[in-house]
């Protein structure tokens, strides 16, 4: 019997999915997160549910995946180690300077970020490279290794390296590299050519600077989680799930932790389009609702929206990830009353430990799983099947206490709470729909994660859609996403030319050239021919602006029609995101990319006959439900959704309890269980 495990770390809980390859049958478990050492909780959960559930050894598993938020948090929280720069002469403050702007525009007192590098460590050289590549002044290097004893007597930890126009010639970055290897012991040191060979210089400095800050940490993390999972009896070597959608080995997320910033959020939205797309629903906006925060996708055609960076507190990480956004919007987000009187709720989280007030580990504030257990959506004496026990009482205390503050009844605090954070919400799934061009109401919400199902049906009615997907693992499904995921690696150059038919060749022997890597990386990987996938990308723009769109193009540049083809998407795509196009206006090419995709076996589930729409067979129970469409309780009924099965049909208001999450069905609202076990609601 062959095991294949994914392993996702998430702020509250550790989620745990194995499949059994032969039966295709899954077997899910939940931990609660361990922040000091992160590694400790994967361990403890594997072994509960693959050696205490499945009676399984992890001698037995033949695929292991990990999706982490270490990097994320060692930079939010400012945990990274003390790092230092070598860049070149003149551009030492580029850190600080950035692109002078304020954070918020109208806020005068708005302050910056932190720079991850004091100003006594931002050391230059006298080097230059032009725009062009050429050399015109050469690398001095009994000045880099004086930078070198600076360094070394300062004791940091981490070295970033970042010159200008380094992306056409690296020369001098590796020359640097290899004078500190010689002078320096066991510091990391990150290279901007190889963690990001782009152009725009700010942005290409912040990301290496964040590569080496989080570098040590990272690398620490993986490399004792590897040793104790090894001592656990792990033989197959173990991935890493990175921003792309796709998987690494831990070899190279120790080299490149910039690129697992959304480590576990991006396989969250791989499975749901995989689970999605098996019931024939290819448009869908994802919605993760953890404990901390809730992360939201674009999906079109069953394919995730690619994006090329974000900004992490303000400070930009350029990589190649999927298009999510983040909003600090979970199940342990605290309810608070700003100096207005208002009613806010987050960014604040009570996290896994002390966690919200109905786990009595000593929080006094109200969170949203709190108000949810005042309204009665949640279980009022445990979650996780009863393997979590929880105190409604302290919940109940939590809220009225901030009630007392507002001036309104219990019942109305604890709603308030959902109106606001729903709201929240809606505005992070308006960033990557309606600011984009695309309107919510074409696509289904497909909601997961340990929240997500407990508010998808008021954030659908809020956006206008009709239709929820909520996949029969709900609460796993970023660990399920990651064994159906595949090897992916992103290769990437930035030469900025005009784009039209004299540039073909040029264009043409560029993308040759990534591909020439590519196919590198797919025999170091061991990948069959049969399993490659190439996706070559070109950033357009118009002459004169500042911002390019990434356009898919056909594989053969030399193809009868690639050049018009090209031109008609980029003009669809600006029509699209911008409002309108101007086909006589110049065209410019900026960046050129080549995804490298290797196939792996994907978990998949059989179709199962329908069985009926009775589903009374399912109700386990009742309970008293505050409804503000009402404005009273109301008795709701109470489904087991094990019990549930294909072509059953619950009419709301209603609750469906499982192991991973909790389910609530609107008034009005109906449910219907697909072959694939899906529960898909219409509004």
């Amino acid at each position: 019997m062959s095991w294949r495990v994914g392993v996702d770390t998430g702020g509250t809980f550790t989620d745990v999915c194995i499949y059994d390859e032969e039966a295709r049958e899954l077997i899910v478990g939940k931990v609660s997160s361990t922040p000091r050492d992160p590694g400790a909780a994967v361990r403890t959960g594997v072994a509960d549910v693959l050696t205490g559930r499945a009676g399984a050894a992890l001698s037995d598993v033949s695929y292991f995946a990990h999706g982490s938020t270490v990097a994320t948090n060692a930079l939010l929280q400012e945990r990274g180690v003390a790092t230092a720069l070598i860049t070149t002469r003149g551009f030492r403050d580029l850190l600080e300077l950035e692109r002078q702007r304020r954070p918020r525009l109208y806020d005068l007192r708005a302050r910056k970020s932190t720079p991850l590098v004091s100003r006594d460590l931002r050391l230059e050289v006298n080097e230059r490279v032009d725009h062009r590549g050429e050399v015109l002044t050469a690398l001095d290097d009994s000045e880099v290794r004086r930078h070198a004893a600076t360094i070394r007597d300062s004791g940091v930890t981490a070295v970033s390296i970042c010159l200008l126009y380094s992306f056409l010639n690296p020369a001098h970055e590796i020359r640097i590299r290899n004078i500190l290897h010689e002078e320096l012991d066991g510091v990391f040191i990150s290279v901007s050519h190889e963690v990001l060979p782009e152009f725009r210089e700010f942005e290409r400095l912040s990301t290496v600077v964040i590569n080496s800050y989080i570098g040590p940490v990272m690398a620490g993390y993986l490399r004792l989680l590897r040793t104790g999972l090894i001592d656990d009896g792990l033989v197959v070597d173990a991935k890493m799930t990175q921003s792309n959608g796709g998987i690494m080995s831990f070899e190279t997320a120790q080299q490149y932790p910039v690129r697992t910033v959304l480590s576990g959020p991006s396989t969250g939205v791989v499975g749901a389009a995989r689970v999605s797309a098996a019931s024939g629903i290819e448009d869908i906006i994802t919605f993760d609702m953890g404990g901390t925060s809730s992360d939201v996708a674009l999906v079109r055609g069953a394919r995730p929206t690619q994006a090329n960076g974000m900004e992490l507190e303000g400070r930009p990480v350029k990589s190649p990830m999927l298009d999510i956004n983040t909003v600090g919007a979970g199940g342990g987000s605290i309810a608070w009353v700003d100096d207005g009187g208002h009613l806010r709720v987050g960014p604040q989280s009570a996290g896994a430990d002390p966690g919200p007030a109905c786990y009595g580990k000593g929080t006094t504030q109200p969170t949203v799983t709190d108000a949810n257990v005042v309204l009665g959506i949640l279980n009022q004496t445990h979650l996780l099947a009863g393997s979590m026990p929880i105190d409604a009482s302290l919940s109940f205390q939590a809220v009225e206490a901030l009630a007392d503050q507002l001036g309104l009844p219990v019942l109305e605090a604890a709603q308030g709470i959902i109106s606001v954070v729903t709201a929240n919400m809606v505005r992070a799934i308006r960033v990557v729909s309606v600011q984009k061009g695309y309107d919510p109401a074409d696509y289904a919400l497909v909601s997961f994660g340990g929240a997500g199902p407990l508010h998808s049906g008021r954030l659908a009615a809020e956006l206008g859609m009709r239709h929820t997907i909520i996949p029969q693992r709900p609460g796993a499904l970023s660990a399920l996403g990651m064994l159906m995921t595949d090897l992916r690696a992103d290769f990437t150059r930035s030469t900025v030319s005009a784009f039209d038919a004299k540039q073909l060749p040029a264009i043409q022997s560029r993308l040759g050239e990534l591909r020439a890597r590519a196919d590198e990386w797919f025999v170091s990987e061991a990948i069959a021919e049969s399993n490659r996938t190439l996706e070559p990308v070109l950033e357009l723009r118009y002459a004169g602006q500042n911002y390019e769109l990434r356009i898919e193009v056909p594989a053969d540049v030399a193809s009868p029609g690639w050049l018009e083809e090209v031109l008609r998407r980029f003009h669809d795509a600006h029509r699209v995101r911008y409002g309108y196009a101007n086909p006589d206006a110049a065209i410019e090419v900026a960046t050129y990319r080549v995804g490298a995709i290797g196939a792996v076996p994907a978990a998949s589930f059989p179709a199962e006959p329908l069985q009926g729409s009775d589903a009374s067979a399912a109700i386990v129970g009742s309970r008293d439900i505050y409804l503000p469409e009402y404005g009273e309780r109301r008795s709701c009924p109470l489904y087991d959704r094990d019990l549930l099965q294909p072509g059953n049909i619950v009419e709301g208001p209603a609750v469906i309890e499982q192991y991973d999450t909790t389910s609530f069905i609107l008034p009005g609202e109906t449910a219907r269980v697909d072959q694939y076990r899906l529960i898909l609601t219409e509004q």
